[in-house]
C-alpha cells in the first residue's frame, strides 16, 4: 500500500469481502476524515479494525546484532543566482500547472506536472545540467569535500542519485581530486565485477549509482557512509538503498545522509514523505512510500 487508503480498501475488499462495505462508505466513514481532515477518531477506529491482520517484521527484530544506523539531513543554500534561476523556472510552471489543470484536470495534466517536478528538481540538484555549467551546483561542493575527508580517514561511501548528470559530475569531480571511483547505473553490464572491486580493493574508496540500481541485491558493507544525493518520492526505495551497507556483515555504524538543498522542492518533497510516512505508520505500523499520483493540493504546496 502506497498511494492513498482506497488501496487499503482493495485489499480488505479481496481479502475480507464486506468488511467495509462499498467504496462510497469507506470513504465516508474513513478515507475522507482522514485523509482530508486528519481526524484521530477515524483513524484510531480504522487501526483497529485492521490490526487483526496485519503481521509485521522489521529488520531489528530479526537482526538484532547489526551495528547502529546514524541518519542525518544536510541542508545547502543555493546561491543568488542559482536562487534566481530556481525562482524563475518554479513561477514559469506554477502558472503553466495551474492553468493546465483548470482547463484539463489533474488527471489529464500529469504530464505538464512531472515535467515541471522534474526540472525544478534538477535545477534545485543539478542546475549545472540546466544553466551551461554557469552555475554550480552547492551540494556537489559539499558532497565532494565531505567525500575527500572520508577517504582521508580510511572510509568507502557509497552515493545513490537520481539524475545522471550528477552522478556523471560528481565522478568527474572526483577524479579531478584523485578519488578512485566506480559508477554503476543501469547501462552498466559489469556489475558484479563493479561490486567485487568496490568490495574488496582498497584503492576503489567510492562507488556512484542511481538509486534505482541501488534497491535490489546488492552488498555493499565495504562502505559505511552513504550520500543520498536527490530526495526520491518513494521513500521506501531511499531506505532499502541504505540497507545495501546495514545489513548482515556489516561491522562498522553506518552514517547515512540525505541532501536538501534549502527552499526548493527537494524539501516539500521531504515533508510530503513525512506526512503520508505517519498516515500510514499510524495505521498498520508498516514503511510505506512516497506517492507518485499527487492531488492538486499537494502540487500547489510544491510550487508554493
Amino acid at each position: 500500500m502506497e498511494n492513498n487508503l482506497q488501496e487499503l480498501y482493495s485489499l480488505f475488499r479481496f481479502l475480507n469481502p464486506g468488511m467495509f462495505g462499498s467504496l462510497e462508505e469507506f470513504n465516508s466513514r474513513y478515507a475522507v476524515p482522514i485523509q482530508r481532515d486528519g481526524d484521530r477518531e477515524a483513524i484510531e477506529t480504522l487501526r483497529r479494525k485492521i490490526f487483526p491482520y496485519i503481521l509485521r517484521r522489521l529488520k531489528g527484530d530479526v537482526l538484532g546484532d547489526l551495528p547502529e544506523r546514524v541518519d542525518q539531513t544536510l541542508y545547502v543554500e543555493m546561491d543568488d543566482e542559482h536562487r534566481k534561476l530556481y525562482e524563475r523556472r518554479r513561477l514559469y510552471y506554477r502558472e503553466l500547472v495551474g492553468e493546465t489543470i483548470r482547463r484539463e484536470g489533474v488527471r489529464n495534466s500529469q504530464f505538464v506536472m512531472f515535467q515541471a517536478l522534474s526540472e525544478l528538481r534538477r535545477i534545485a540538484s543539478v542546475p549545472e545540467s540546466l544553466s551551461d555549467g554557469v552555475i554550480r551546483s552547492p551540494k556537489l561542493e559539499l558532497l565532494v569535500g565531505q567525500i575527500a575527508q572520508s577517504v582521508a580517514n580510511g572510509h568507502k561511501v557509497v552515493v545513490f542519485f537520481n539524475f545522471i548528470a550528477g552522478l556523471e559530475l560528481a565522478a568527474e569531480q572526483l577524479r579531478a581530486a584523485g578519488i578512485d571511483a566506480e559508477i554503476m547505473t543501469g547501462a552498466t553490464t559489469r556489475r558484479e565485477a563493479v561490486v567485487r572491486r568496490f568490495q574488496s580493493d582498497p584503492e576503489c574508496h567510492v562507488l556512484l549509482m542511481t538509486i534505482k540500481v541501488g534497491g535490489v541485491g546488492l552488498n555493499l558493507t565495504a562502505a559505511d557512509i552513504v550520500y543520498i544525493f536527490e530526495p526520491w518520492w518513494n521513500k521506501a526505495a531511499e531506505e532499502q538503498a541504505v540497507n545495501r551497507l546495514h545489513r548482515i556483515g556489516q561491522k562498522a555504524t553506518v552514517f547515512s545522509y540525505s541532501m536538501i538543498t534549502h527552499d526548493t522542492i527537494e524539501e516539500k518533497i521531504r515533508q510530503l514523505q513525512e506526512r503520508k510516512a505517519e498516515l500510514f505508520d499510524e495505521l498498520i505500523s508498516a514503511d510505506s512510500s512516497m506517492s507518485k499520483s499527487l492531488s492538486e493540493e499537494d502540487i500547489n504546496f510544491i510550487l508554493s
